[in-house]
């Protein structure tokens, strides 16, 4: 069904919601957004344009999601976290919010913030802990726990995460020659490392 963006009323965008979704009120909703199957979109959210919400999603207060932004299904993403443009979360991912969580203690105003950056795309369950930012077009492996921030253009997996290499922005891994230059073989986009960072150049 179609559905008003928020009560703004010169302003009407438009977006889907599976009939067995729940969308709250005051959760400002992009145009060309999908939400799909029991998924579960609470109040003071933000989520772009044509981003695509999975199955069994939960979209908690105060989280930002920028435009197309893939989430896939059965990922809570938590107050606390922000995730820019073209964000990729995969199945069954973890966010967390609280550092020492006990269900006897009330911590609802010590949540640590986490901030996905432009492009980043983390793989099925792997588990972000709180308080770190990934940055711009960095790959999460598959299960990996990130423990620490991450640069721009990482790529790291296991337990705990560890960064073994760079990708581009195709997601494609970057091989650097003598000059410390790499070219991504699909895009042909050119990077640079320098003072252990990655740029792209062209």
């Amino acid at each position: 069904m179609s559905q008003q963006l928020n009560n703004t009323s010169e302003l009407v965008k438009e977006y889907f919601a599976h009939e067995t979704s729940l969308v709250d009120a005051n959760a400002e909703i992009g145009a060309g957004t999908k939400i799909w199957h029991f998924s579960h979109i609470m109040g003071n959210c933000k989520i772009g344009e044509r981003c695509n919400i999975g199955q069994n999603v939960v979209v908690s207060p105060n989280v930002v999601l920028g435009s197309n932004v893939k989430v896939q299904n059965n990922v809570s993403i938590y107050t606390g976290v922000t995730c820019d443009d073209d964000v990729f979360l995969g199945p069954s991912m973890v966010f967390t919010n609280v550092i020492n969580p006990r269900s006897a203690i009330n911590r609802k105003d010590q949540y640590a913030k986490t901030h996905v950056g432009k492009g980043a795309s983390i793989g099925a369950n792997a588990t972000i802990v709180c308080g770190h930012d990934i940055g711009e077009y960095a790959f999460i492996g598959a299960g990996a726990v990130v423990t620490k921030n991450v640069p721009a253009y990482a790529l790291l997996v296991g337990n705990p995460a560890k960064q073994i290499g760079w990708v581009g922005e195709y997601g494609h891994r970057l091989v650097f020659d003598k000059n410390n230059k790499a070219v991504c073989p699909e895009s042909g986009q050119e990077y640079q490392f320098k003072n252990n960072q990655v740029t792209r150049i062209k």
